[in-house]
This record gives structure tokens, C-alpha cells and sequence, in this order.
């Protein structure tokens, strides 16, 4: 991978099975592999939205100078996610896949619409305004430890 947009949205694809994996479990019926589907996949988007807050997001706004931009939605989508993923883990906690399955349409919604922006003009502009820097910022997504600071 080369571009920001490429590894970033290689991200996103691998996030979008481990949520699938989850809802395909939870209209199964099965709570228990769809609470240990749901908790990868709340790892690996929490480690996503960590690296981009961490990493990505300062990178652009030193970049451009402009930290009142795209990047601030970004971090008030995620906060939304977050919000969202924090209900469905209440709800497989009190085993009401249903709930779940109300709260994972509603982030199914909200994901779709924070990728789109992301794919298509964030990641693009931080290819272009980090230019050389690229390939050291890819690498210190990939290098970002799970769970913690770089």
C-alpha cells in the first residue's frame, strides 16, 4: 500500500467484516458468538479511531495549519460511534439481541455515511498535503500499538 487512502480504507473493509460477523450472529440467534465477534470488532474499531485521533488527524492539521476542519467532524463522528458502540455492548450484556440489532442499524448508518468522507476527501487530502510525509505516517499507523499511545 502506498497511499494513506489505500491502508486507511483497507481498515475500514476489515472493520466492516468484523461488524457483519456480529450481526450475522446476533439474527442467528447465537449470543454468545455475536459477543465475542462484537468485541473484536469494538477492538479494532476503537484501535482505528485511536490511530487516526493520534497520528492522522495532527499530521493533516499541522499540514494545513487547520485543526477547525474535516478532522473536528471526524473526532464528533467518532464520539457518535462511540456512543452507539457503547449501547450495543449494553444491550449484548443484557443479552437483548434485539436492542443490539436496533443499535447496530443505526451504526451501520452513521459508519457508511463517516467512510464515505473519509474514502473520499480526508484520506485523498492527507495523500496530498502530507505529500513525502506519507509513507512515515502509514508506517506509524501500522506501528500503533492496540490499546494505547504511540
Amino acid at each position: 500500500m502506498t497511499t494513506i487512502t489505500e491502508f486507511l480504507v483497507a481498515e475500514h473493509r476489515a472493520c466492516d467484516d468484523g461488524f457483519a460477523a456480529a450481526e450475522d450472529a446476533a439474527h442467528a440467534g447465537d449470543l454468545a458468538r455475536c459477543r465475542a465477534n462484537f468485541q473484536q470488532f469494538l477492538a479494532a474499531m476503537e484501535h482505528h479511531f485511536q490511530k487516526e485521533e493520534a497520528m492522522l488527524f495532527p499530521a493533516f492539521e499541522q499540514a494545513t495549519g487547520n485543526a477547525m476542519g474535516p478532522t473536528r467532524v471526524m473526532r464528533l463522528e467518532h464520539q457518535q460511534m462511540r456512543e452507539t458502540l457503547a449501547e450495543m455492548s449494553g444491550a449484548l450484556a443484557g443479552g437483548d439481541l434485539e436492542n443490539f440489532l436496533g443499535q447496530a442499524e443505526a451504526l451501520l448508518i452513521l459508519m457508511q455515511q463517516h467512510n464515505i468522507k473519509e474514502e473520499q476527501m480526508l484520506y485523498p487530502m492527507c495523500d496530498r498535503f502530507l505529500g513525502g510525509a506519507v509513507g512515515s505516517v502509514i508506517q506509524a499507523l501500522r506501528d500503533f500499538p492496540a490499546g494505547g499511545s504511540p
